[in-house]
């Protein structure tokens, strides 16, 4: 009997083993967002996470089999990991046969000084420096490996802590980067999957490596984060009712502007309550 190699049975891991829950969802994002034309380049942008490492094995298997043709470009933005943390990236990528594209930049370095929030300040520099080496490789689209989970607990987090009804975008044209499109391709993919997925696999991916993670870790401080806790509401009311996480995705879809106090689209507001009758 032949053993089967690593690329093989990565690729079953898509078409057979998980094609229902993953491949099958990347698939109809795609196609109901209409994420990807004819022609596009994609920058691919992979932070060394389960999400965006099997996004861009997806694209893979997809612009193997595609009607139309479309370009990728695989990139990693190291920001000041520790050597193993890249490592383990690189590793990662050889055995899902994925041909990084890596740049260095000091991002870690600089929000390290820097009082307040630096998760958030990181958060804008990564996109910025992303955006950038998407422009300078000539693409037109930079993809995001948000997934279905990031989306209803963004439209929570929205709700219960912002006073505001808002989601996730599948897509979104750039305002500072002229003709730049973000695309979020595993938008219909639930994160229990992609967990099951790289367990199948016997992967192990890094999340945030700045120390800021690590002294969080260190202090249980994340128990007490906004999105875990919404997080864990989401569990807790779907073990009741399976269709509570579908249902909250959905109710951005459905809503009726007639029940709605005030709404606005950018700048422009309008209410519903009548001075007059």
């Amino acid at each position: 009997m032949v053993e089967m190699t690593d690329e093989r049975r990565v690729e079953l891991s898509l078409t057979k083993k998980y094609k229902k829950e993953i491949y099958g969802r990347f698939i109809r994002a795609i196609n109901e967002y209409k994420l990807l034309q004819e022609g596009d380049r994609v920058a691919v942008c992979i932070s060394g996470g389960k999400d965006s490492m099997l996004m861009a094995r997806c694209f893979m298997q997809l612009q193997k089999h595609s009607d139309f043709p479309f370009e990728l470009r695989f990139i990693v933005m190291d920001p000041g990991y520790a050597p193993e943390n890249r490592r383990k990236i690189e590793e990662n990528a050889r055995f899902l046969g994925i041909p990084v594209d890596v740049f260095s930049s000091e991002i870690f370095e600089i929000v390290e000084s820097v009082d307040g929030s630096p998760c958030y300040l990181c958060a804008r520099m990564r996109r910025g420096y992303l955006y950038g080496r998407a422009e300078e490789l000539g693409c037109n689209k930079i993809a995001l490996g948000h997934h279905f989970d990031d989306v209803i607990e963004t439209i929570l987090m929205g709700m219960l802590y912002g006073a505001q009804v808002q989601t996730m975008m599948p897509k979104l044209r750039s305002s500072n980067f002229k003709g730049l499109e973000l695309i979020r391709p595993m938008y219909l993919i639930r994160e229990r999957d992609i967990i099951a997925w790289s367990r199948y696999l016997g992967l192990e991916f890094i999340r945030c490596a700045c120390r800021f993670t690590a002294e969080n870790d260190a202090l249980d401080k994340e128990s007490a984060s906004k999105r875990k806790a919404v997080k864990a509401l989401i569990a807790e009311l779907e073990a009741d009712n399976p269709l509570v996480p579908m249902n909250i995705f959905r109710s951005v879809e459905n809503v009726n502007l007639q029940t709605i106090i005030s709404y606005h689209s950018g700048e422009d507001y309008h209410t519903n309550i009548y001075e007059k009758y």
